[in-house]
């Protein structure tokens, strides 16, 4: 699916050769560079943290924390593009940054995805169905928002979270008290309903600043302890539900003028409802199946886009697993590494400290079908979860 006019004026474009800012030196920015590298464009990368992964395979670094003005303002003057590659970062700097650099993503969007109620908001605004939900700023609110809501409820910071951090499941009236005081003073909360979901998908859609977009393939996510475990490619869904995901995703792209890529993940409920859960205007961990997959993956499809040249082709090549290496699994991949099937493709980021939670990794496994890539996954015994049936239900969490 590709909308919009797909010709481009030579003087919008951005030419390989040309360098790239990055705002965040994670995975994310290295593989974002890694394949720039192909394409010709060269790399800085502003992050406080010496010798971050993105840093390692970019032409220099900028050691700033990311609210540095005088920081943003020397990446400025290196980078003939920028883009960011995660969320965490002060809007106001990049709003800056587009008063004075080429910012195709701009702040905007930024802005938006920051805070899930300005998100659900502006999905809703948007017709994209999205779970109930009320805001929350202070206990009585809370009470009401259950009484209207009821359990079980997700309580959430507005800002801040990711992978599972930042948000209370609140299954009955007495763990309401517990789970406010946790969260109170870390900004607005947010309380959702609680979808209850069969299946967790993710579509990943790149868009140029001419409207033209091309979206990936439906992915199927299974997380655990908040943090995504397993992609699952092609998703184990009926054709109507993958058409009607990615429909749901361009629309958010499209009306949300979104520029480069934009990930919008999803609910599927038993009755075949899709309800969006969460945004990120950047790669995703959920399309990481790409690098091995696809014809195009989304760290080149991202380039293109922000760099205003031609989407590539988004097409599968092949049924695709992608698990995450935490650092609770890497040294029993390491031992394993030597011998790897060949159909496993294993990237790793470069980070110094393996921390059990952290991700350290990914592995693409390509094979004739998802139930043989699956397979393949649990043979190498690495993995707590590989898929869905190895997640305990949130009545038993």
């Amino acid at each position: 699916m590709e909308r919009g006019i797909d010709l481009v004026t030579t003087a919008s474009v951005v030419l390989p050769g040309s360098t790239v800012g990055i705002l965040g030196g994670g995975q994310l920015g290295r593989m974002l560079a890694l394949a720039g590298r192909h394409m010709g464009y060269r790399f800085v990368v502003l992050d406080p943290t010496p010798d971050a992964p993105a840093a390692q395979v970019a032409d220099r670094q900028i050691v700033a924390p990311f609210a540095d003005r005088e920081a943003a303002r020397t990446l400025a003057a290196q980078a003939d593009v920028i883009t960011y590659e995660f969320e965490h970062l002060d809007a106001n700097v990049v709003a800056e940054l587009e008063a004075r650099a080429c910012v195709p993503q701009g702040s905007r969007l930024l802005r938006i995805t920051q805070n899930r109620l300005m998100e659900k908001r502006a999905l809703e605004a948007s017709g994209i169905p999205v779970a109930p939900f009320r805001e929350v700023a202070s206990r009585a609110d809370l009470e009401r928002a259950l009484d209207e809501l009821g359990f079980p409820a997700v309580l959430k910071t507005a800002t801040g979270g990711y992978d599972g951090k930042g948000q209370r499941v609140i299954r009955a009236r007495e763990e309401a008290e517990p789970a406010y005081a946790d969260l109170a003073g870390r900004g607005p909360l947010v309380l959702e309903a609680w979808v209850p979901f069969v299946k967790e998908l993710s579509v990943v859609v790149a868009r140029r600043p001419d409207g033209a977009m091309r979206p990936f393939p439906v992915a199927e996510n299974v997380h655990a302890s908040g943090i995504l475990r397993t992609t699952i490619v092609p998703a184990r869904v009926d054709e109507a539900t993958a058409r009607r995901a990615t429909e749901l995703a361009c629309t958010a792209a499209e009306r949300l003028n979104a520029v480069g890529l934009l990930a919008v993940e999803m609910f599927l409920t038993a009755d075949g409802t899709l309800r969006v859960n969460e945004l990120a205007p950047r790669p995703h961990n959920s399309g990481h199946f790409t690098m091995d997959a696809c014809v195009t993956s989304q760290f080149e499809q991202h380039l293109r886009a922000i760099c205003n040249l031609p989407l590539g082709d988004a097409r599968l090549l092949t049924p695709v697993v992608m698990v995450n290496v935490l650092g609770a699994h890497l040294p029993r991949l390491l031992q394993r590494l030597p011998h790897l099937d060949g159909r496993v493709k294993v990237h790793l980021y470069g980070k110094a400290e393996a921390r059990p939670m952290r991700k350290m990794g990914h592995v693409n496994i390509v094979a004739d079908s998802v139930a043989e890539a699956l397979a393949m996954a649990r043979a190498l015994d690495v993995w707590d979860v590989v898929d869905a049936g190895d997640v305990k239900p949130v009545s038993d969490a």
